[in-house]
């Protein structure tokens, strides 16, 4: 029976207990469609201003809503169903469902605002990098808090909470008193636990990936269902949801690909890419350092057209060094560039190699070749190398690893949320280059910053910009701390006998209407080594699965390889190609065309992507098109490599063997 206190329940809650997730609902959907319309002025520019396409991004994004407050409703709907009608009246309930709904609002508010910051910052729902966001809590609550006004947010959020609870309030103790019926009690029940079935069978990604705007796509979608969809999706099945290819047909393809003039293929297995790779004359075994930039573009550069003056250091260094001017990353995150730099493979769908726990180690990667060659081969990070899984991956792959936890307190001048500053992450590594040389063994160093990332801080006094005003500072101060390194390292005795490679990690911002705007992929890679390297522009198209075998042959070294990546400098100039990727959606860009593999086997091709937004949208191929043929070829074969391990490096380090035909060294100088 209801409380004496309890009011009396109006005639219109004919639900009984379930009447209650009618308000509550009620606030989620308002909520929704307030964010949808606040990210469609954020991407008004970019949207198509159609009636109709604006009527289905609304229509789409209202399925996802529903769609998510249907799997909400599987506790709920529990709870109402089994809960005893005594206990249902009792006190304890009526303030364990204000507290349940205040606490859910509340919840919604933070995630609302959340969305917002992260739109501001990736012009995306929710995706893997909010899942990275969730499982490295100190660095991501530490750059909050230094990024943003928190406690104005938090104080906006509590009175916006209390509000709308207030709003719902007399709603939820109607529905409190409302006198239900088992009979009645059990239909709700069985209806609303039949919603998220009926949801899970016939809402899923292929709804939102219809729509061709991918910034529409995005608006339309709902940021906690993506949440739960990107933790559920951590590994993709190439061949269960991709466009693939026989053997007998993918082999050659594929072979096809990877031949260059230095190369003799092991065998004719469709999926071995193990080669010879032969260079005339004894190796140069020379120190390798390679730098990977933090979210450096080539669109923050001024040789690149940026006016601000922002990298007047990597400008005056580009005319001294070997300087590609086509070159890509493979996807849009700092782990997706280490794997590709490392072991030169692209990118498999899903999550990258890096973050996938006990299967991240021991493949033929740069470093295990390099130590074969007699080189100290060494991770160096300015951050916390659990990051990520950077530890786990690197020293699984042949590396010595050393990062903020290696550095003495008192060298450390400055750090934030992400880690040390750029100069003093140089300042260790030029203390263990002083060490490996002392010990006459060349080394190799893989450097990794993090100044160029927010909050944008940096020590006083280094630039004209001040510290956290934003990512132009954060720039500027990441290119004067390169200089400075080069400056001090010009005093070094080893010098001379060192190559330096410095290219970005990605770029700063990947969003655009298509799935894979090639523009933003675009970042620079330069070789500097005035003894041993000749300064040069290259044009050829090139992506980040190419520097270790390009470095390699500027080393001189033979060896076997079981890369995918090819020396640039011995390609044609329209013979180059680049592979890029998201989580998802799968790329190979060469000669003007990209090739773009989808799940459900989707097959586009979109002509011209490097004029960015002003491309024309990409349109439906097939497998019988070349370059969509030669992508299949690329990501089939990395997925199955992968899967089976067939790039593992041996236990034993691969003996030296020489070539099955004499070859001659055809790099273009």
């Amino acid at each position: 029976m209801p409380s004496a206190a309890s009011p009396q329940p109006p005639s219109r809650y004919a639900l009984g207990r379930f009447a209650i997730v009618i308000p509550m609902s009620a606030v989620f959907l308002a909520t929704f469609a307030a964010l949808r319309l606040v990210l469609l002025t954020f991407a008004w520019p970019s949207i198509d201003h159609d009636a109709g396409a604006l009527l289905r991004l609304f229509a789409v994004g209202l399925v996802y809503d529903l769609a998510f407050l249907a799997y909400v409703l599987i506790p709920i709907s529990l709870y109402l169903l089994l809960l005893p009608e005594r206990l249902w009246h009792s006190r304890a309930n009526r303030y364990l469902v204000h507290a349940v709904a205040a606490l859910s609002i509340l919840a919604l508010g933070f995630g609302t605002i959340a969305e917002i910051l992260f739109w501001n910052e990736f012009e995306t729902r929710f995706n893997f990098i909010a899942v990275d966001y969730l499982i490295y809590r100190r660095e991501v609550t530490e750059n909050v808090l230094e990024s943003y006004p928190v406690a104005a947010l938090v104080a906006a959020l509590v009175v916006a909470t209390a509000l709308v609870y207030w709003r719902v309030r007399p709603r939820l103790d109607a529905a409190l008193a409302a006198p239900d019926r088992r009979p009645k009690r059990l239909a709700l029940g069985l209806a609303c636990l039949a919603l998220p079935t009926l949801a899970f069978l016939l809402v899923g990604q292929t709804l939102r990936s219809s729509i061709p705007n991918n910034y529409q796509e995005e608006v339309a979608s709902n940021g906690p269902y993506q949440l739960v969809a990107a933790f559920r999706n951590n590994e993709l099945d190439f061949f269960q949801l991709y466009a693939t290819l026989g053997e007998q047909r993918l082999g050659p393809i594929l072979k096809s690909a990877l031949a260059e003039p230095a190369a003799s293929f092991r065998s004719d297995q469709p999926y071995d890419i193990h080669r010879w790779i032969s260079h005339p004359g004894p190796p140069e075994h020379l120190n390798v350092v390679l730098i990977m930039v933090e979210s450096l573009g080539t669109d923050f550069l001024g040789i690149y057209g940026n006016p601000h003056h922002l990298t007047p250091r990597l400008d005056q260094l580009a005319g001294d060094s070997l300087r590609f001017d086509r070159f890509f990353a493979t996807g849009t995150r700092t782990v997706r560039g280490l794997e590709a730099v490392t072991l030169s493979i692209p990118p498999t769908p899903g999550q990258s190699i890096v973050k996938r726990l006990g299967r991240e180690s021991g493949f033929w990667s740069l470093g295990n070749l390099l130590d074969q060659q007699g080189y100290a081969s060494s991770f160096i990070y300015g951050g916390r190398g659990y990051f990520d899984n950077m530890n786990a991956f690197f020293a699984g792959n042949g590396y010595h690893v050393v990062d903020y936890s290696a550095a003495p307190t008192d060298k450390i001048h400055f750090a934030n949320a992400w880690g040390m500053a750029d100069e003093d992450l140089y300042s260790l590594a030029l203390e263990q280059a002083d060490r490996a040389a002392a010990s006459n063994k060349p080394f190799f160093f893989h450097i990794m910053t993090t100044s160029n990332h927010r909050p944008y801080t940096y020590p006083d006094d280094r630039i004209d910009i001040p510290s956290g005003s934003g990512r132009r500072g954060a720039v500027k101060y990441t290119d004067w701390a390169i200089g400075d390194f080069l400056d001090r390292a010009k005093d070094k005795p080893w010098f001379d006998d060192t190559v330096f490679v410095i290219l970005g990690d990605h770029t700063a911002g990947s969003a655009g209407k298509s799935d894979l705007p090639v523009e933003r992929y675009r970042i620079p890679l330069l070789i500097y080594s005035p003894k041993h390297v000749t300064p040069g522009r290259i044009e050829t198209v090139s992506s980040q699965i190419d520097v270790a075998p390009t470095l390699l042959a500027l080393l001189g070294m033979s060896y076997e390889s079981a890369f995918f990546g090819k020396d640039i400098l011995a390609m044609a100039e329209g013979d180059g190609r680049a592979l890029i990727g998201t989580y998802q959606a799968l790329g190979l860009y060469e000669a003007g065309k990209l090739a773009i593999l989808r799940p459900q086997r989707q097959m586009l091709q979109q002509a011209d992507p490097e004029k960015g937004d002003e491309a024309p949208p990409a349109v439906p191929s097939s497998e019988d098109d070349p370059e969509i043929e030669r992508a299949i070829a690329f990501y089939q074969a990395a997925a199955n490599i992968y899967a089976h391990r067939l790039n593992a490096w041996p236990e034993q380090d691969p003996a030296p063997s020489t070539p099955p035909v004499a070859l001659h060294d055809q790099r273009r100088e």
